[in-house]
């Protein structure tokens, strides 16, 4: 089963009526935005960071724009947390 796949049925369990599903380029920008908040702050923040995009998305905001200025965030924390250590 690929993540696209997997995406459709959870729209179907949660009864997502109304909204898309997620196509292949949503997974990857998520995916994306989870490996940058992974690595860059702590592995815990990635599922912590991509439920909070989504909070975003839900409330109005644009999926890329919203995930580009989240990867940006963890990014230069990331380079933060390399000038100070």
């Amino acid at each position: 089963m690929t993540l696209v796949e997997w995406s459709k049925l959870v729209f179907e369990e949660l009864e997502l009526s109304g909204s898309e599903p997620l196509q292949k380029a949503d997974v990857d920008r998520i995916l994306d935005l989870a490996r940058d908040a992974a690595h860059s702050v702590a592995r815990p923040a990635a599922p912590l960071t991509t439920y909070l995009l989504g909070v975003a998305v839900g409330r109005g905001a644009d999926p890329e724009e919203a995930a580009a200025a989240l990867s940006r965030l963890a990014l230069a924390h990331a380079e933060d947390d390399d000038k100070t250590g």
